[in-house]
């Protein structure tokens, strides 16, 4: 099958074209993002494959249809940057990677919350111009903390089996609650867990229910001077909130792998420019903010992951078989 594959990087030609070409399909590669205005570039495409920044609003996706494109697949979990809705009144199917490697994100989650307990970014800094004083890098022992997980999913779990391991107390919050879990923590609400940990960790999908969790209300209510990590969606988080709970040293430590305006940031190289959003360049300035680009996913086991299943979905659609990874307008709404 033909496919146009958009938002690019020369890793993700590295893993999918050998999976395509085991599976026999043809990839057209593009670096823009999908968008109403890249459209075009999928004429006469029967499948597109998109990641997570692309913009598949309803004005897109009747555009896409138009042209004759019947298939989505999506190389990642995430699909909250798709109208679901405007896709089924389309007859469009899609497909995601829901499970593509939930360790690598896991890892990263736990990575980010050792480097900024132990500020491993400012020491590597420090020895680096010769500065070997240990002055402001201070941190805790982890052993016997407190830590909160929001969302206990594949990545969740994992990240609750990990720090058990450490010797942390795990608090436990999803609306679905494991009984396999619970053997490692305590399942309580989110006001109890953000009350109660020295750590919290977003580990939930984007839905309207769980748009901006961590507002002012959810700040205030955190231990003062809790660590925040988010690997997961960046609307879960208000950014601003989050500024407003650093200057006031309620929030003390954030490990972000995801923003919520990250579309015109994350995987560019800006390096020669100036940011243009004054949030994110205000986020920058604090330095107990540790903010890396999206690449919790990024392993090479996951990658390899993302192309088996994304030519998997693709196969089954060309196949006319039933979508083992299919995504519906109902998702949405748990």
């Amino acid at each position: 099958m033909h496919v146009s594959v958009f938002s690019t990087k020369p890793f993700d030609r590295q893993f999918l074209t050998p999976a395509a070409e085991r599976a026999g399909h043809e990839l057209r590669f593009f670096e823009a993002r999908l968008m109403t205005e890249t459209c075009l570039l999928a004429k006469d495409s029967p499948a597109v494959c998109v990641f997570v920044n692309d913009e598949l609003h309803s004005i897109v996706l009747e555009q896409l249809a138009a042209q004759g494109t019947r298939f989505i697949a999506l190389r990642c979990a995430g699909f909250n940057n798709v109208d679901l809705a405007a896709a089924e009144g389309l007859n469009l199917q899609l497909a995601r990677v829901p499970a593509y490697s939930p360790h690598a994100v896991a890892e990263h989650t736990v990575g980010m919350m050792l480097a900024l307990n132990r500020k491993f970014h400012r020491a590597h800094s420090r020895v680096r111009e010769g500065n070997f004083s240990l002055d402001g890098l201070l941190g805790f022992d982890m052993h016997g903390r407190t830590v909160g997980i929001v969302g206990t999913g594949k990545i969740g779990a994992i990240v609750a089996r990990i720090l058990h391991g450490f010797g942390c107390q795990v608090l436990l919050h999803d609306v679905y609650e494991s009984p396999e879990l619970a053997a490692l923590g305590e399942y309580v609400s989110v006001a109890d867990l953000l009350a109660n940990s020295d750590i919290v960790t977003l580990h939930c999908p984007l839905l309207p229910t769980t748009r901006h969790l961590i507002d002012d209300e959810a700040v205030a209510l955190m231990k003062r001077g809790a660590m925040l990590i988010n690997t997961s969606r960046g609307a879960l988080v208000d950014t601003p909130a989050l500024i407003r709970g650093l200057k006031s040293g309620q929030i003390g430590y954030v490990g972000l792998d995801v923003y919520e305006e990250e579309a015109d940031l994350f995987f560019e190289d800006l390096s020669n420019l100036v940011i243009q959003d004054d949030v994110f360049s205000r986020l920058l300035t604090f330095p107990n903010v540790l903010i890396t680009s999206h690449q919790g996913f990024f392993t090479k086991d996951a990658l390899e992951e993302i192309a088996r299943v994304t030519m998997q979905n693709i196969t089954e659609f060309e196949r006319g078989e039933p979508l083992t990874n299919a995504i519906s307008a109902k998702m949405m709404k748990k």
